[in-house]
């Protein structure tokens, strides 16, 4: 083995902990900064009541869609202010869309982070999901106590050393889960928070 390979034990060592177990703040000083983009998404149960309720705007909270994604993109801009040791990074675009599924039972939402830097942007945009799905609780938890946010999960990331990573999709245990955060059909993406020109549905 060559004397600057690293073993396979630091190889498999957490970033975020040093040597004597104290947490840290990795330094990315070295690292070149590359575009870097994520995809995070998830996915909130609904009953066909309350679905109806967020899709027609009849929410006594208000319009339970905009005000979740706007949060969603507000969460995702102040990451490094809720995991402890996150680098504050200069997003250059931040986009959360929540697309209504009567079908699957619930709300597909999808949030996508990007940044030019030394780091990744993959927890931007699994804080984005996570935030807006919080939020849509909170706006219909008034109605329906028995809410679940599921499959918080990111779905790719690209730049950086490590390259290119997408999630190998697979079948859903219970069917509940939607393989993918497309729009269903004939409904537009719903989007907030896009830097620059809005991807069309």
């Amino acid at each position: 083995m060559k004397p600057s390979e690293p073993t396979r034990s630091e190889r498999r060592r957490l970033t975020h902990v040093d040597r004597t177990g104290r947490p840290r703040m990795v330094d990315v000083s070295a690292k070149a900064s590359t575009p870097r983009r994520a995809i995070a998404e998830a996915f909130v149960t609904l009953s066909a009541e309350t679905l109806s309720l967020v899709i027609d705007g009849g929410n006594h909270k208000g319009d339970v869609l905009g005000v979740a994604e706007l949060a969603g993109v507000m969460g995702g801009k102040r990451t490094s202010e809720l995991i402890p040791l996150c680098h504050p990074i200069a997003l250059t675009d931040l986009m959360v869309g929540i697309t209504p599924d009567r079908a699957a039972g619930g709300l597909r939402i999808r949030a996508e982070a990007a940044t030019t830097g030394p780091t990744g942007v993959e927890m931007e945009a699994l804080t984005a999901a996570t935030v807006a799905a919080l939020t849509v609780y909170d706006m219909v938890k008034g109605v329906e106590r028995g809410v679940e946010i599921r499959s918080v999960r990111l779905v790719s990331k690209s730049g950086g050393q490590s390259g290119a990573w997408t999630r190998e999709e697979a079948p859903p245990v219970d069917g509940s889960y939607p393989a993918s955060t497309r729009p269903a059909p004939g409904r537009a993406a719903r989007t907030a928070g896009r830097i620059g020109q809005r991807r069309k549905g």
